[in-house]
């Protein structure tokens, strides 16, 4: 039995577990793969206060887990399959253990969302830019996305690759001035507007890709068996275990300002829940509101 249980390692969750258990609280983080979260994957942190110099997902990720295991809170690497929420206490059903917790705070965040298109599969595809960059140096590499997280990888591999294609939905950029500005300034950076990657051929691996303009629907073959696609096309929450939370048209749970969803002493912070605006600094916000207001309630 614990006080508080968190499920999700990322900015929201780690805060969360930070701010209860500085309230006494028992608290245990759940955490299905790596603390950090989807930040914990990207190649630099940026505009987040506080940040150090040169900061990655990687070292923000592991400054997080130091700073939570220093405050004393236990992880337990798991994950969660199925969920009580309604009584009390609370049910959380992983794949390995079941636990019970008098409030519970979901930041569990959200998975990259899926093409859905032919090939998406084969190897080559769906890359990680800190992770397989390096085995991409001097090759040609594909960005799928136009938003801020795709063009801040593609600025990153674009000082590894022969040439980076963005290929964006949207007819520019869909991306913050400064992200844009450095795009254009990129000699080997190549945008690919209101465009599509609609199938990826290969035996096994990445052969020959297909594109095709939004615009006039024209498809384009590319055929390249040394090429590496990145995705970075949003991402879908990862809410389909909790069946009993109200959630919005796109999937995210909806709170009020107290991070509260519509069962009591359960609370929703960062990517996972509903919002407009999704960053570091307000995952870690949502974390905190949801950690203090958990704690009073218990």
């Amino acid at each position: 039995m614990y006080d508080m249980i968190v499920i999700g390692g990322g900015p929201a969750g780690v805060a969360a577990a930070i701010y209860g258990k500085s309230r006494g609280k028992n608290v245990l983080v759940l955490e299905k793969n790596k603390v950090g979260g989807l930040i914990g994957s990207v190649s630099t942190v940026t505009h987040y206060p506080g940040i150090v110099e040169e900061e990655t997902g990687a070292t923000f990720a592991a400054r997080l887990k130091k700073q939570a295991e220093s405050s004393g809170i236990p992880f337990q690497y798991e994950e969660v399959t199925q969920v009580d929420l309604e009584k009390s206490p609370k049910t959380i059903q992983t794949n390995k253990n079941t636990y019970e917790a008098k409030a519970v705070v979901i930041a569990n965040g959200g998975s990259g969302r899926m093409l859905g298109i032919p090939g998406e599969t084969l190897k080559g595809m769906r890359l990680n830019a800190p992770r397989d960059g390096e085995a991409y140096k001097g090759k040609n590499v594909y960005v799928i996305g136009g938003a801020d997280g795709a063009v801040k990888e593609a600025l990153y591999l674009s000082k590894l690759a022969k040439e980076v294609m963005l290929v964006c939905v949207e007819d520019e950029l869909a991306c913050i001035p400064e992200f844009k500005e450095k795009a254009l300034h990129t000699p080997n950076l190549k945008i690919m507007p209101h465009s599509s990657l609609v199938e990826v051929l290969g035996d096994g691996k990445v052969e020959e890709l297909v594109f095709q303009d939004n615009q006039t629907n024209e498809k384009t073959h590319v055929k390249d068996d040394q090429a590496g696609v990145f995705v970075y096309a949003g991402i879908v929450p990862n809410t389909n275990v909790f069946p009993q939370l109200d959630k919005d048209e796109a999937g995210y749970i909806v709170t009020d300002e107290q991070m509260e969803t519509s069962i009591p002493n359960v609370f929703a912070a960062g990517d996972i829940r509903s919002k407009k605006i999704r960053q570091v600094a307000t995952a870690a916000a949502d974390g905190a509101i949801a950690g203090i207001q958990a704690a009073s309630r218990i």
